[in-house]
């Protein structure tokens, strides 16, 4: 097959591997997206990451004999799948490469809030030293609650077990998920158990998955940690629940307004409830780094090739 990887990010070890194996891989990351819709239908297949967005008139380019999308981590809210259904186009993902560091990331985050960690760095380095008001909470005494147990949602639950921490969670795709790291339950029980929430959804079917009906069927104040889609989350709900004290605190990796605040950077453009985040002492705010990591890099080559040839094999 030829393939055309449409991003520079891989790890080298895909496009050696499918080498070895038989395949001619072309690198297009250079090239314009009118260039690379010329280009499309001399090949089999595709890697991205998210440079371009794998609509309908992309995936119109493609030759007849096009087979497959490999998209270079986890999010496949850029492309088309039901496009490529209709098409015959196999989609793959790699969530499997970076779920160790996100549930490392994950654990971090609820670590910082409980303990204060990030605010307490910053009152030290402003000449403060505050310890009394910086007293934290064990992880052991509360109950955690994952929404969606994937890839990522599990592998959570086993780095929480060595805490001591009871461990819920609820999928609504998934049926006979509990296992000995965490208890499937219902949204209501977890809405009426929980003290820490994380979630590990895909933004397909969730877009605003938390909302303030979501946030106020929570029987007891919560923190949350979103490490899967930005906008899973209504910022501005989010916001109203933390002035309420409904919600104690959020430490975010990913975030509604991305492109504006972290492609442009401009905090006078910055809506309202992202600013309040910003200045609130009670957040942990990262830049969509969850997933990255000198490991995760080289696991999402490894998953990509290994389903790549497990669907299509090597060149004969």
């Amino acid at each position: 097959m030829k393939i055309a990887f449409l991003d520079k990010a891989a790890h080298p070890y895909l496009k050696s591997a499918l080498t070895l194996a038989g395949h001619e891989v072309d690198e297009l990351d250079h090239l314009t997206r009118p260039d690379v819709l010329k280009s499309l239908p001399l090949y089999d297949g595709l890697m991205i990451r998210s440079r371009l967005n794998i609509d309908q008139e992309l995936l119109e380019a493609v030759g007849p004999d096009f087979k497959f999308v490999a998209r270079w981590g986890v999010g496949t809210d850029h492309i088309d799948l039901d496009f490529a259904k209709e098409k015959g186009i196999t989609v793959f993902n790699s969530p499997e490469g970076s779920k160790h560091t996100v549930a490392e990331h994950t654990v971090g985050m609820m670590l910082m809030l409980l303990n204060h960690l990030g605010r307490a760095d910053r009152q030290i380095r402003d000449g403060g030293w505050i310890r009394r008001g910086n007293v934290g909470t064990e992880l052991g005494s509360l109950t955690v609650g994952l929404i969606g147990y994937g890839n990522m949602g599990q592998m959570t639950a086993r780095r929480l077990s060595g805490f001591g921490c009871r461990v819920i969670t609820h999928d609504k795709f998934r049926k006979n998920y509990g296992d000995e790291y965490a208890e499937a339950v219902s949204l209501e029980e977890l809405q009426r158990e929980a003290d820490v929430v994380s979630l590990h959804i895909f933004l397909e079917g969730n877009h605003y998955y938390v909302n303030n009906d979501w946030i106020d069927a929570f029987a007891k104040p919560f923190y949350l940690i979103n490490t899967a889609r930005g906008l899973a989350v209504n910022t501005e709900h989010l916001v109203a629940g933390m002035e309420s004290g409904k919600v104690l605190g959020a430490a975010l990796d990913v975030h509604e307004y991305e492109e504006m605040s972290f492609v442009h950077l401009d905090p006078t453009q910055l809506p309202a409830p992202f600013q309040y985040l910003r200045d609130s002492e009670n957040t942990v705010l990262t830049p969509h780094i969850a997933g990255w990591s000198a490991e995760a890099e080289e696991g999402h080559a490894k998953t990509l090739f290994g389903k790549i040839m497990g669907a299509f094999g090597s060149v004969t």
